[in-house]
């Protein structure tokens, strides 16, 4: 098996877009490649030993991780001084410090579940059809999210929308209304992710979703999740960065290379659009294109 220059672009592009869209990049990585047959699927099977996808894949997610650290670079100043003064002055009073703490709690439960279980369920659920069913409710997910919020459901605490203060820093706003988040809640939004190990179900539409039902508003929502996301990303990536150096992987380099470029460049302009998009708008159209795109391609594949 083999991955040429224009596979790895459409997969880099593919992974810088929709791993930070609330759409499933794993789902997409699965589905896309089946709907187009042919060799394309041969080289890009994710459950397949042989194929390079999986480096490949690798190689993307900490591109993506790498994009996500520049355009948040300044709240992960913050966040890291935050930390270090926490642990030095044995307190935990300041929004830098809590917010530390509660990314800190939140990346845990996803790290340890994904270190027990991501390949066994990527092996067993890694199959087209599933995956589309799988990409059809995480729409419906998204939408019963907003549409608990916008009823009501939702609970109103850390994120009530607030007014911007002129001078102020809007990103620096967002970070203080997440530190009012509860370590509680804060686990319960990081623990969210876990449900993305599943083909399909997106790890930035869970943890918004989540976030969302506990109080934030679209777009602390989506700003945690962002941050939330970066650490687990770049870890995933570093610790099966030895794939990459195996013997066998040498031919990918070139196209991997090109395509991990394409994942950084499209994940750097998807943040910046979300976080802007998120400021006044819904999950909504994302959630009715999970659930068409997922049962039209369960229907198509099934076939």
């Amino acid at each position: 098996m083999s991955l040429t220059y224009p596979e790895s672009i459409g997969v880099g592009l593919l992974q810088g877009v929709t791993e930070l869209f609330p759409v499933s990049s794993l789902g997409h990585s699965i589905l896309i490649p089946a709907l187009i047959g042919g060799s394309v699927q041969k080289d890009l099977n994710v459950t397949a030993a042989s194929s390079p996808y999986l480096s490949v894949l690798v190689g993307l997610h900490l591109a993506t991780a790498l994009a996500l650290v520049l355009f948040f670079r300044k709240d992960w100043v913050r966040v890291i001084r935050g930390l270090f003064s926490s642990i030095r002055e044995r307190r935990i009073e300041t929004s830098e410090q809590r917010l530390a703490w509660l990314l800190i709690v939140g990346t845990i439960p996803v790290g340890l579940v994904g270190l027990v279980a991501e390949k066994a369920l990527r092996d067993a659920l890694g199959k087209p059809v599933v995956a589309a069913v799988f990409l059809a409710l995480n729409g419906f997910v998204l939408l019963g999210a907003d549409r608990l919020r916008r009823g009501g459901g939702g609970r109103r605490r850390a994120g009530a929308q607030a007014a911007h203060v002129p001078g102020t820093d809007p990103a620096i706003e967002s970070d203080r209304r997440l530190a009012k988040l509860s370590f509680r809640q804060g686990t319960w939004i990081g623990a969210a992710q876990i449900l993305a190990l599943l083909p399909g179900i997106s790890r930035s539409g869970v943890t918004m979703s989540t976030g969302i039902l506990r109080g934030l508003n679209h777009e602390d929502a989506a700003r945690f999740s962002f941050l939330l996301a970066t650490p687990v990303i770049g870890a995933a990536a570093v610790l099966k960065m030895p794939e990459l150096l195996k013997p066998e992987n040498a031919g990918i380099r070139g196209p991997l290379l090109v395509g991990s470029l394409c994942a950084f460049v499209a994940g750097y302009v998807s943040v910046k659009f979300l976080t802007k998009y998120f400021e006044n708008r819904s999950l909504t159209p994302f959630a009715i294109y999970c659930m068409v795109a997922g049962v039209g391609s369960a229907v198509y594949l099934s076939m």
